[in-house]
């Protein structure tokens, strides 16, 4: 990819001379390429058939793209348009995160393919960009100090986007964990005391349980964990900036 802002629309003209027609443009593009990714998955977003569905040549889309790398940017980043960004002032800090995180799971579930681009893609996007500044916003209000809140703003994304891609499966397998409650009805007491002990339980509780459970201990562990620098100091504005959010 090159070192251009993909974000910024070119202005293309006709090899003629004249304008381009006006029904392939970049967002024509990035609109039908997230189409077939929706419906089809991630082979469906091949150059060639986003070309094939708009009537034109592979060749004509690299007038508005470098590659299919940089159209995945950007499919990915329209589709991040959907995640809602809670504004209730009444509601605390981690209901409105959790709310955030929630919306963006629920959009990248839409497709085993959308989850899949989430995995394989690094949001960069004006869209990318306005999640990630509300993250930072809603740790900021909970105390958490500028670099702590930096990482774990990307490490709660992760878990969002593995969350999602797992959702994402389970929706197109009728009974993903079939074989899984199989094996562990007929595991071994003897040899797996504890899984034999433990066996309702590794499978219980729905998915808006467990992501609830889970929210809740990252964010505890950030809160109680500030990020160290490189010679292992905690700096002063870190350690009372934790000491806030721990009674927030």
């Amino acid at each position: 990819m090159s070192t251009r802002n993909p974000f910024e629309a070119r202005d293309v003209t006709s090899r003629r001379g004249g304008p381009v027609k006006k029904p392939l443009s970049r967002d024509a593009i990035v609109t039908v390429a997230l189409d077939l990714l929706t419906r089809e998955g991630l082979e469906g977003m091949s150059l060639r058939k986003v070309a094939a569905a708009l009537e034109t040549g592979p060749a004509s889309l690299y007038a508005y793209v470098d590659d299919l790398r940089e159209l995945q940017t950007l499919v990915f980043d329209r589709a991040l348009a959907d995640v809602t960004i809670p504004r209730e002032p009444l509601r605390d800090w981690r209901s409105r995160l959790a709310s955030l995180l929630e919306s963006y799971i629920t959009i990248l579930a839409r497709s085993s393919g959308l989850a899949q681009l989430a995995m394989n893609t690094i949001a960069a996007g004006p869209n990318a960009l306005r999640i990630i500044e509300a993250l930072l916003c809603l740790l900021d209000e909970a105390g958490v100090d500028q670099s702590t809140a930096a990482w774990a703003a990307d490490l709660l994304s992760l878990y969002a986007t593995a969350i999602a891609a797992e959702q994402s499966h389970r929706k197109e397998n009728g009974d993903p964990l079939g074989p899984l409650v199989r094996m562990l009805g007929s595991v071994s007491q003897p040899e797996f005391p504890r899984i034999h002990a433990s066996r309702e339980q590794l499978v219980s509780g729905q998915g808006l349980e467990r992501f609830d459970w889970a929210i809740e201990v990252l964010l505890k562990g950030v809160l109680q964990t500030p990020r160290q620098s490189h010679d292992g100091s905690v700096s002063p504005v870190e350690k009372g900036s934790h000491r806030r959010a721990r009674h927030a």
